[in-house]
């Protein structure tokens, strides 16, 4: 495969054992309740064995004795850099590379030695390093970190190895993930690009998980061709553009998944028909409603398709939050009471009395412009970039957004967020193009306490309506909600049509 080149080893690692025998006696000797320290020796070690002339059979022996040690300790410092805010904290991104970089370090190493095996012997190293590519690819997807080129091209190149050997459907136990049961190479690389297909940085963490786990029961049902099946019930998916460069001659381009398609609509189905996601093997992470609508998005992700992007190019100003959009739309500063300080208290009073107003805002004469706090974000291809030289808060998706740099206030929703290079994000906007209302939501005090303003926003689609609340406004379901400040007073939520990290969008029902 003259047209990948391997990630090169350090050659100044020294290697720490010779066998099998001193390698279970250096094990001995780590960390083990030190999970960091544990898997950075590991990965030294392993680039030590790929940059060492060992006898290859040797080489995968101590591959394989290292993998089943690194694997309790990778996942006790996954939850460390999961959908965490971004740019990472330092800790959270020492976390995140230590766990990326074993898992490449190992595939790397097995997809080294797999030549120098027979056709028939190369099943366990391309079979583990099928694994580990797609693992080291989940860790980008779990972190919202930008997945690098190199990962899909070495997925490949597990491909073309075991398709030209003969192996792709040999089944393999693994006795480090015996829930698996017996995988085959095929099942690993269809779970990966499946999931590379369905854009997971635009999923939540929870949504990732439920996706993840139903892919993993569906990758054997996915099978690799040269051609597109010729059949009118067939479902081919072009993996070329996932490649980047024109793709090499003798690598299978076209994914068949109309098996993966059935077991959606099945799980669908069971669903609506009342059976729990858990029941189907889905986790307990999403509802009912949520399941389907993210089994529909990953059905729609396998359909071939013109994404399309974006037109405006240039600058953009983001406000984030349900309180600055609102003061976007309305002109008016959302302060909870007991926030302002003595000055902004007596000015007001000194508004009130000369005025009769307490807001400038309100003023007969006054121009209603408010400077919302935003950022300034680029808009390159489609995509909203923050340069890594452009300082902000930290941020996680998918999160509500407003913007005001077309002359008009829009309500929109940033989705897809991931982190570059150097700490620059990139994301996707979203924009909500109904006709829209800033309110407030009304609700009596608890004893003692003062009343908090919540800003919600109502959504018009002909004659129905969708309302926008803030994640911590506490509405339930089939409650009646009472609003202040829009068309419609009283609503009831009936159904959750979208939830982020700091809003929840509800389908309602006029009162």
């Amino acid at each position: 495969m003259d047209w990948l080149t391997l990630p090169e080893p350090r050659k100044n690692i020294t290697l720490a054992f010779a066998d099998l025998a001193t390698a279970k006696a250096w094990l001995a000797t780590q960390p083990q309740a030190q999970p960091m320290h544990m898997l950075a020796a590991i990965s030294l070690q392993i680039e030590a064995i790929e940059a060492t002339a060992l006898p290859p059979q040797l080489g995968i022996e101590l591959l394989s004795l290292l993998r089943t040690a690194a694997v309790p300790a990778q996942e006790a410092i996954e939850s460390r850099y999961i959908r965490k805010a971004l740019p990472m904290l330092d800790d959270d991104q020492r976390s995140f590379e230590v766990a990326q970089r074993i898992w490449l370090r190992l595939g790397t190493a097995y997809l080294r030695l797999a030549p120098h095996f027979a056709p028939a012997e190369k099943c366990l190293p391309l079979h583990r390093a099928a694994c580990a590519f797609r693992m080291a690819q989940y860790c980008h997807f779990l972190a919202a970190r930008e997945c690098p080129r190199l990962l899909d091209q070495l997925l490949f190149a597990v491909l073309t190895q075991a398709e030209n050997s003969g192996q792709l459907r040999q089944a393999l136990p693994d006795p480090d993930f015996p829930h698996f049961g017996e995988a085959n190479i095929g099942g690993h690389l269809a779970w990966a690009f499946l999931l590379r297909l369905v854009d997971p940085y635009r999923l939540s963490a929870a949504q990732l998980a439920v996706a993840n786990r139903a892919i993993s029961r569906w990758r054997e049902l996915a099978s690799f061709q040269t051609i597109p099946d010729d059949d009118p019930a067939s479902h081919s998916v072009d993996l070329a553009p996932l490649f980047g460069d024109a793709l090499p001659d003798g690598i299978p381009r076209w994914m068949e998944v109309r098996k993966v398609s059935h077991k959606i609509e099945q799980r669908i189905d069971a669903l609506r028909q009342g059976e729990s996601p858990e029941s189907l093997k889905l986790g307990r992470e999403l509802s009912p409603t949520a399941c389907i609508r993210l089994l529909r998005d990953i059905e729609v992700s396998l359909d071939v398709h013109a994404q399309q992007q974006g037109t405006e190019i240039g600058e953009i100003e983001l406000a984030f939050g349900a309180e600055f959009a609102y003061a976007a739309f309305t002109g008016e500063m959302i302060v909870q009471s007991g926030s302002l300080d003595l000055q902004s208290a007596s000015l007001a009073h000194q508004r009130t009395a000369m005025f009769g107003f307490d807001r400038v805002s309100t003023m007969p004469t006054a121009v209603k412009k408010l400077n919302v706090p935003g950022e300034n974000w680029l808009l390159v291809d489609g995509k909203a970039i923050r340069p890594a030289d452009r300082r902000g808060a930290r941020r996680q998706s998918p999160c509500l957004i407003a913007s005001t740099s077309l002359g008009t206030p829009r309500l929109g929703v940033m989705v897809g967020l991931q982190s570059m290079p150097g700490d620059a994000l990139a994301a996707d906007l979203r924009w909500y193009e109904n006709r829209i209302e800033a309110g407030r939501l009304v609700r009596p005090a608890a004893p003692g306490q003062t009343t908090p303003i919540i800003p919600v926003f109502l959504l018009h689609d002909g004659e129905d309506c969708s309302l926008i609340v803030p994640s911590i406004a506490g509405i339930r379901l089939d409650n009646g909600v009472t609003l202040q400040g829009t068309s419609v007073n009283h609503l009831v939520p009936t159904e959750v049509l979208e939830r982020g990290v700091d809003f929840v969008r509800y389908a309602v029902t006029k009162q």
